[in-house]
């Protein structure tokens, strides 16, 4: 093999050595991978412990960012000691865990290559402390986390109080100072009394939880976002009767089945195998319009209120966005938009999505960190009644 093949080779592996440890969540710099390159062409790269040492010294700014190095290394570099990187890259293709690791291994999917063990001696969990500090925790943004940090995180979100927004129903059921009569039950009662009535017993309305149906954005915007959000989405299947999960970046993809699993990571696991399209494009309007008209029928009922978590970084078409949005809005309770951007001070809903869907949403809220994910959940359980603005709102028959 040529001197420029080899170095074409090596800079293959290099780009997606460093694209794999963005997606787990170490922040790496191009001008960090500028200079490792550089190193590596001072060291002998067919040494795995010269090349190990020169991407730890260069890449590595934090002491709790260690064991993810580790980790993607050896799933990386899993050819032994002077075995080139070139010929690395070759056994890693007839390697199945090496296609996972490069077929799917997104923040998305990160703890589910945790949950199958593929290396029990390496520990991803930071172990230095610093993470367990929780009210820093739960201020710190998402896309700013360790390894160690989203595994605290996940413990969080797994006592989060889901207390659920309430409707009234049609059905009655019996209560002491109801105000409707039973006159069924009265006349059941006079019976035992020779038929005079002795007391008017009443009923009232049963209260029931509201349908949740989210839908969460899983493009390449969102990327750094997709694992929390997923995590996010299980506690809320777990906690809740009534919720549906669907994800969309091109394609849409209904998820409600495989997160009903109890474990997070297997659940996370199973999802990451259903949607083909991660860290793709974003299509928000023709996502919406798949669902409206497939699904919009079956779980926007009762009340439903429907939350989309996305950056509203759209490249479809603006108008049918509009459109699609005014008919998600018509059909559901209330339309709950969570936006990790927002969470910035001088954020302004300018994005071509978001400025197309904002007319359309009821609440705009910051999803960056867990105490805005809080903020949600508090919104959620005081869910107003009615909303006398949406008449106004709705489009006149000649726009429709």
């Amino acid at each position: 093999m040529s001197g420029d093949s080899v170095a074409t080779q090596l800079t293959a592996n290099l780009v997606l050595f460093c694209r794999l440890l963005r997606h787990a969540g170490l922040p790496v710099s191009t001008g960090q991978v500028l200079s490792l390159f550089q190193a590596l062409t001072l060291v002998d790269v067919g040494e795995r412990e010269q090349v190990y040492h020169a991407a730890r010294s260069l890449l590595v700014t934090r002491r709790e960012d260690l064991p993810v190095l580790d980790l993607v290394f050896n799933r990386f570099w899993r050819a032994g000691v002077g075995t080139t990187m070139v010929r690395a890259r070759r056994e890693r293709r007839v390697n199945e865990a090496g296609l996972a690791v490069q077929g799917s291994f997104t923040i998305a999917s990160y703890d589910a290559f945790r949950a199958r063990e593929l290396e029990r001696e390496v520990d991803v969990e930071d172990r230095t402390g610093a993470w367990s500090a929780t009210e820093l925790l739960r201020r710190r943004t998402f896309a700013e986390m360790s390894p160690g940090e989203l595994d605290a995180l996940r413990r969080l979100m797994q006592n989060m109080s889901w207390s659920a927004a309430l409707r009234r129903t049609r059905r009655l059921k019996r209560a002491p100072s109801g105000p409707t009569p039973d006159l069924r039950n009265a006349i059941r009662r006079a019976l035992r009394t020779g038929g005079i009535v002795l007391e008017l017993p009443t009923r009232k309305r049963r209260l029931t939880e509201r349908p949740l149906v989210f839908l969460a954005d899983i493009s390449g915007s969102m990327e750094r976002h997709s694992r929390v959000l997923l995590q996010f989405l299980h506690a809320a299947i777990r906690r809740r009767r009534q919720v549906e999960v669907f994800v969309f970046g091109t394609r849409l993809t209904r998820l409600t089945r495989q997160l009903r699993v109890r474990n997070v990571d297997r659940a996370i696991a199973a999802a990451a195998g259903e949607v083909v399209d991660w860290a793709g494009g974003t299509r928000i309007g023709e996502s919406l319009h798949d669902f409206n008209h497939r699904w919009g029928r079956r779980v926007l009922r009762r009340g439903a209120v429907t939350v989309i978590l996305s950056d509203g970084l759209d490249r479809g078409d603006a108008t049918l966005l509009r459109r699609e949005m005014r008919f998600l809005r018509d059909r559901s309770h209330r339309v709950i938009w969570l936006n990790p951007l927002a969470g910035s001070v001088d954020y302004q809903p300018t994005a071509s999505g978001m400025a197309s869907a904002r007319e359309f949403v009821d609440d705009l809220l910051p999803a960056h960190n867990f105490d805005a994910l809080e903020s949600f959940l508090t919104l959620l359980q005081r869910v107003p009644a009615r909303r006398p603005e949406r008449r106004s709102r709705r489009p006149s028959a000649e726009a429709s």
